[in-house]
């Protein structure tokens, strides 16, 4: 019996009725472009309207999510996945959800408590520390070494700015053959979260006010990749027995093996089972040049791209061959599938068709462009992009295998002035980052700017944020690097950001269009998300970034940098972790 099953059999004997998954597109919810995790359909009965199958259930749901695209091809990510999920909608809470949580791991899936280790809220000075959670790990064997009270950012829950909100407790394994520390330290990676409980119990407003709800819920959600993987005892989910069916019809119809090719299998394989998903959703999307219907496009093309790079005939049919394998592993649990299984085989072929053909006729412009010059300038490079579904990475690597140059400044340039293919899932304004603009946060939205930049004089030019959070604790920043960072290196950007803010360098703000600020040389990652007037806030000659702000007027108002903790976030990202003394 696979954990799907074990799951929802276990949590109907304990009177929960199994809901269907949602679709993948949301039937009532212009805001996003998909389902992002299982209790996204259930918020209207988490607010209080009455579920028609009762107070407590349970299910596993189909989830797209695109934030980490460019991530596929680690052993983690996956574009689509399944959440497994078991609801209390004003029913039990804390004591009954986390003892069923400890009896299904410890019990059905036969996990040795020493093995588990627990974080819980701690508090702060709206919502009291969860004690009577920390209370009942511990009554049910956990020790108390093995639990770690965190703050907002780890163990805490609200959608947006307002709303039903509570703590959360969050249930991590040992996945190691290393000995088992008796302490508990979260930030051990070696401890990996596998299920995570929220208690929402109280209500957030607009203003910050929190009061207790009426009806206090729990919403459990547990990502079924991850966990069959610690329970197979293997670090590559890829390697897990859910892919094993399709990985071996690649490997039989590519003539490669797994090992030596696994970022270009991967990718294959997540883009593959996330087309099929969305073609057979009920939505009926088609590839497009908009909304869903884009991101599939984009989806198999990428698909076809890497198959390519392992030397696959892509003119073949091998898109529907693995598409018949995940409808054939999938179709039990979702009728869909089944029963738009021609569609779905339809639609891949034809968008194969479509971009073979681009694709050939691409290729002869880029070889016309290649006998004559070494440089692909950004009007050349876009129409690629524009006319024939050149991503600028493809560009990339075909002018990289003809020892070409590629004007990707340019391309951004025109990019920009091109009318956007895709609506952004999220609608809401793009707040820069922050939950709030406390003064010490404040002073590390622009320390973070300083590291950025002391990153591209030290690891290299192409270093660019891919991601940043910051609480009023510490800052935490995504870049892409190849590299774990020497003492050297950290020693060299520590010392540059606290030279800068030593200088006492002014920071000056200008508010200009989206265009003008590209045009003046400001860095701006994720475009997409600032409205047609940005925010331009320049560091002397040091920085100059589009940015939501708010700002320290000097650096001098900073204070020490310190390097916390230098890691890896995922296949070529780092992550630094940081704070203000």
């Amino acid at each position: 019996m696979n954990l799907k099953d074990l799951f929802i059999n276990y949590f109907v004997s304990k009177g929960h009725k199994q809901i269907p998954s949602a679709p993948i597109v949301p039937e009532n919810d212009p805001s996003v472009l998909f389902n992002t995790a299982g209790m996204q359909p259930l918020i209207p009965y988490l607010m209080g309207e009455p579920h028609p199958y009762g107070k407590r259930l349970c299910d596993y749901q189909k989830c797209v999510r695109l934030t980490d695209l460019e991530e596929i091809g680690d052993k983690t990510h996956h574009t689509f996945f399944e959440m497994l999920g078991n609801w209390s909608l004003g029913d039990y809470f804390k004591k009954e959800s986390i003892g069923y949580s400890f009896e299904f791991l410890t019990s059905v899936l036969k996990i040795p408590v020493e093995r588990l280790a627990i974080t819980v809220y701690q508090g702060d000075e709206k919502i009291p520390r969860d004690e009577i959670s920390a209370e009942r790990w511990m009554e049910l064997g956990i020790k108390k070494e093995r639990i770690a009270f965190l703050g907002k950012e780890d163990n805490f829950w609200i959608p947006g700015d307002s709303g039903p909100c509570g703590g959360d407790t969050e249930i991590f394994y040992w996945r190691s053959n290393d000995q088992i520390p008796e302490k508990f330290d979260p930030e051990d990676d070696r401890w990996v979260e596998i299920w995570n409980n929220v208690f929402m119990e109280f209500y957030q407003d607009d203003k910050g006010n929190v009061t207790e709800l009426k009806q206090k819920n729990v919403d459990t959600g547990m990502g079924l990749e991850r966990v069959v993987a610690v329970l197979e005892g293997v670090d590559d989910n890829y390697l897990t027995s859910i892919w094993q069916p399709l990985k071996e019809k690649l490997e039989l119809i590519s003539g490669k093996t797994y090992q030596g090719n696994e970022q270009a299998m991967r990718i294959i394989m997540d883009h593959v089972r996330t087309s099929v998903f969305i073609a057979a959703d009920p939505a009926h999307i088609k590839p497009s040049n908009t909304d869903q219907g884009y991101i599939l496009r984009r989806l198999i093309r990428r698909a076809i791209r890497y198959a390519r790079k392992i030397d696959m005939d892509i003119h073949s049919n091998f898109l529907e061959e693995l598409a018949l394998v995940v409808i054939d592993e999938y179709q039990n649990y979702y009728s869909e599938l089944k029963e738009n299984k021609d569609i779905v085989l339809d639609v891949l072929k034809q968008e194969q068709l479509k971009f073979s053909k681009t694709l050939e006729k691409g290729l002869k412009i880029f070889e016309k462009v290649a006998q004559n010059s070494s440089f692909i300038d950004g009007e050349t490079a876009f129409h690629l992009y524009d006319t024939f579904g050149f991503p600028i990475e493809l560009t990339k690597e075909e002018a990289k295998l003809r020892n070409m140059e590629v004007d990707e400044e340019g391309f951004n340039k025109r990019f920009l002035e091109h009318q956007e293919k895709s609506r952004t899932a999220s609608k809401g304004k793009f707040k820069g980052g922050l939950s709030g603009n406390s003064e010490i946060e404040t002073k590390y939205h622009t320390a973070t700017h300083l590291l950025n930049a002391a990153l591209k004089k030290v690891i290299g030019p192409d270093v660019h944020q891919l991601g940043s959070n910051i609480t009023e604790e510490r800052l935490r920043f995504d870049f892409p690097c190849d590299h774990k960072l020497t003492e050297e290196e950290k020693e060299k950007v520590e010392n540059l950001v606290n030279e800068w803010i030593m200088e006492e360098i002014p920071v000056e703000k200008e508010t200009m269009s989206k265009e003008d600020a590209i045009k003046s040389g400001a860095e701006c990652m994720f475009i997409d998300k600032y409205p047609d007037e940005v925010t331009v806030y320049k560091i002397g000659n040091v920085s100059k970034e589009l940015c939501g702000g708010p700002h320290v007027s000097n650096t001098k108002e900073i204070g020490h940098f310190k390097i916390k903790k230098e890691e890896s976030s995922s296949s070529g990202v780092r992550r630094i972790k940081a704070v203000i003394e």
